[in-house]
Order: C-alpha cells, then structure tokens, then sequence
C-alpha cells in the first residue's frame, strides 16, 4: 500500500493500493489534493511474452 500525503503540509490523507484519479482535501490546511495514477497497469505476462517471441534479432548489430 502507498501512502498518500498532503502536498502542502506533508499530512498522511490515506493509505491506498491503486488509483486512477484521486482528490482529497486535507482537514488540516485545507489544500485539495489532486493525484493521478502515473502509469497504467502493465499487460498480463502472457501478452509480454508473445510480444517478445516476435522479436527477431538484428543480425547486423554485434551479440
């Protein structure tokens, strides 16, 4: 879990494990907070991995 703190006054506004947008207005300074999740989640490991197997080696690079 993440912790999610005030922007302004470092206060902990909550305790989160994810998150698309979140707005929290902190009791103690009054600011909104406005967060956004950074990334999205990542593919399942099976799209990774046939991703991956259709890579083909380029044969005029060295390794």
């Amino acid at each position: 879990m993440e912790d999610i703190r005030c922007g302004h006054c470092g206060r902990k506004l909550a305790a989160v494990r994810g998150f698309i947008e979140l707005q929290i207005k902190c009791p103690r300074c009054r600011t909104l907070n406005h967060l956004k999740a950074e990334s999205l989640l990542k593919p399942p490991s099976s799209a990774q991995s046939h991703q991956e197997a259709s890579c083909t080696p380029n044969r005029s690079s060295p390794g």
